[in-house]
This record gives structure tokens, sequence and C-alpha cells, in this order.
């Protein structure tokens, strides 16, 4: 294997425990310094608040950077020390601003990875390369759960910070270690030949009927699924069915192990189907999981559930960088407009949990997860209806000749005359 791809892979499955700074962890360890309820979902908020503000204006800068290496190595730097800020000051103030740096870091590294990826391998080898980054993402969060969880158990939860703190050390190595030479820069933004310097007006992101149906899918799915975890959680825990703090925690090693296998097998029939049936299987994943959560009454109905949830998110963590860069082919502006569908995503699972909420409220945890699968069937419907405007974008093969000639004026008028005879 070409060296700088097995640093990519590695620098994939030790990021996975870093990107999300403490994740989980920051709530229980907030908690037994005696913070509310309240006060950890404020501190959480701020930080999802600011990595949601961010994420556009990142990924049109790491567009017009060559030092994306430098910007995953700035990301894990500036969350390790933010956590250690809170190991060693547990104040409001502090943890407050160490959420905004961990949300301002963490979303920078999505686009920055996808960026060197697709410098690496161009437009043919991307859909199998981002299955590879996934699986060794998934396989990174596994280890680095288990290994938290049985440090934090033996020496107490200051061990998940050194974690942390090692994965993000050898997150760095495994970036230097790419071979900045080997980063095709134009096809890492996805830029054509045709001008001078292969890059469209901004606007082009705005003018993309594909990319605004791509994020509006994407919205309602994550309104949809968001919520559907930690309802769970609360659901048994309403019920009195097992310990709510261990059946939180196998939620998310069922669906973390079935995410593992997900993304190769989303890659591979990327390659040889499209993405059109790529996200047609994660769309229809979620209707079926919030049917299945309505009918649990109790741990039996961990597995199935999550196991959906796997599949769903899986896929989708292939499907949606490399859909987004054929969409985009040819106009320098892939990560910009990568980030403009993270952030329509994160709005979608930020609304989840309040809806989700509210129906569990008025009506209990089974409507609530039907309500939640019925949005999920939005998404389902909006897709199938545009499946006409979306099918070129989804084909099965795209090289980078043919994006340069379909991003290009002509290109676009004879897609769209295509689509019209259709």
């Amino acid at each position: 294997m070409n060296p700088s791809l097995f640093a990519l892979n590695a620098l994939n499955f030790f990021m996975a425990d870093v990107a999300g700074g403490l994740g989980p962890f920051l709530g229980v360890f907030l908690q037994a310094k005696h913070w509310s309820p309240a006060e950890i979902g404020v501190v959480m908020t701020i930080g999802g608040i600011a990595g949601m503000a961010v994420t556009t204006p990142l990924g049109a800068l790491v567009d017009r950077t060559r030092a994306k290496r430098a910007m995953v190595v700035a990301a894990a730097v500036a969350i390790t020390l933010a956590s250690i800020a809170i190991l060693l000051r547990s104040g409001f103030v502090v943890v407050a601003a160490a959420q905004i740096v961990n949300g301002i870091a963490g979303a920078a590294i999505g686009p920055a990875i996808a960026a060197i990826t697709l410098g690496l391998v161009h437009q043919n080898g991307y859909p199998h390369q981002l299955g590879r980054n996934g699986a060794f993402n998934h396989a990174g969060n596994v280890v680095a759960a288990a290994l938290a969880g049985a440090t934090g158990y033996v020496f107490g939860l200051g061990a998940v910070f050194v974690v942390l703190s090692v994965m993000a050390a050898l997150s760095i190595v495994a970036t230097l270690f790419i071979d900045p030479r080997r980063i095709d820069h134009r096809a890492a933004r996805g830029a054509g030949r045709e001008k001078a310097d292969g890059v469209a007006k901004f606007a082009v992101l705005l003018r993309s009927k594909e990319l605004m149906v791509l994020g509006a899918t994407l919205t309602l799915f994550h309104l949809g699924n968001a919520a559907m975890l930690p309802l769970l959680g609360q659901a048994i825990m309403a019920r009195g069915g097992s310990d709510p703090s261990a059946y939180t925690a196998a939620t998310i090693i069922v669906a973390q192990a079935t995410l593992v296998p997900m993304p190769l097998l989303a890659a591979s029939i990327a390659e040889k189907r499209g993405y059109w049936l790529v996200f047609l299987l994660a769309l229809i994943a979620l209707p079926i999981r919030g049917a299945t959560a309505s009918l649990v009454t109790g741990p039996w109905g961990l597995a199935p559930v999550q196991m959906l949830d796997g599949v769903g998110a899986g896929i989708l963590g292939v499907a949606v960088p490399g859909l987004v860069a054929r969409i985009l082919a040819g106009t320098g502006h892939v990560n910009a407009g990568l980030g403009v569908v993270m952030t329509l995503q994160a709005v979608g699972a930020a609304l989840s949990t309040t809806v989700g909420g509210l129906f569990a409220q008025l009506l209990g945890y089974s409507a609530a997860f039907l309500a939640l699968g019925a949005i999920a069937m939005i998404a389902l419907a909006l897709w199938l209806l545009a499946r006409p405007l979306m099918a070129p974008a989804c084909a099965n093969h795209i090289d980078d000749a043919e994006a340069e000639v379909a991003a290009s004026p002509r290109g676009r008028s004879k897609g769209a005359s295509r689509r019209r005879r259709r």
C-alpha cells in the first residue's frame, strides 16, 4: 500500500477518539464535579453551536489552503489542550471556553481529512478510500471507548484524558507521515482546469439544486435519527427495566460494532451501483429503526435497533462526502459544499432531541419513536422524488476528466438537456 494511504488509515483510526473531544465522558466527569444536568447540557450546546457556526467557513478554508495537514495537527493539539484545561479547572467559564475550542477544532477535522483523501486518490479512488476511512474511524472509536472505559474504571475518570492525549499524539504522527507532495490540491478541492485558477464562483453552492436536495434530505434524516439513542436510554430508565448507564453504554457499543463493516459495504455498492442506491438503503433503515424502537419494552430490543443505527450512520459516513464531491466536481468548492451539508445535518440533529422529547412527554416513548420514524419517511420520499435530478451525480463512475467537463458551463448545459429529455 502507498505509505501515505497507510498513514491516512492510521490518522482515521487515532483521530476517531479526538474529533469529538471527551464526548459522552464529559457529562460523567462534570456530574462527578457536582454539575447539574442543566449546566452540563448548556456547555455541550455551546460547543455544538460553535462547531455548527464555523463548519462551512472552515470547509471553504480547506478549499483555499495547501496547509491541510497543518489544520489537522492544529485541531488535534487544540482539542487536547482544551480537554486538559477541563481536567485542571472545571469551572463553568473554563469548560464553556474549552467546549467552544473543541467545537471549532472538531468542525475542521472532517473537511480537512476529506480533502486530503480526495487529493491523494482523486475521484476514481474516492469511494473506495472513504470506505476504508470510515472502517478505520469506527474501529478507532470502539478501541478508544474500550480503553477509556477500562482505564477509567481502574484509575478513575482522569485516565480518560490520558487516553485522549495519547490518541491525539498518535494522530499527529500519522498526519506527518502523509507525504504532502502526494496531495493534489487541485483535486482535493474538486477544481477543474477550464478557468485559469480552476475555481468557480462561490455562489455555485447556492445554485446547485442537487446540493440543496441532498442537504434537505440529510436535515430530515438527522431530525429523525439523533434523538433515538438518548430516548432509548430514557425509555428503559422510565420503565425500570435495567441499569440506565449500562444500557446506554451497550447501545453505543452495539452501534459502533455494526458501523465498522458498513463503510466498506457502502463503498463497494457506490463503486458498482452508484450513490443513489447507497442513500436509499440508509434512508430505509431509519423508519424501520423507529418502528422497531417503538416496540421495545426491555433490553432484548437493543441489538436490532442499534444495528439499524449502525447501518444508516455507517453508510452515510461514506456516501455524504462522496456524493458532495460528485455534485461539486470541477467547481473548486467541494469542501465548502461539504461544510454546508454538515451544517444542515447539525441543524437537524440539534432539533431532533427537542422534537423527540416533546412527543415523548405528550404521547409517550413509543409514539416518539414512531414520530421520528415518520420524519425519516419524509426524507425517503424526498429522495425518491428527486431521483431524476440526482441521477447524474449518483452515477457509479466519474473520473477527473468527466468531472471537469460536467462542471463547465457547456457540460452543465448538456446535463440539463439530458435531464429534460428524460
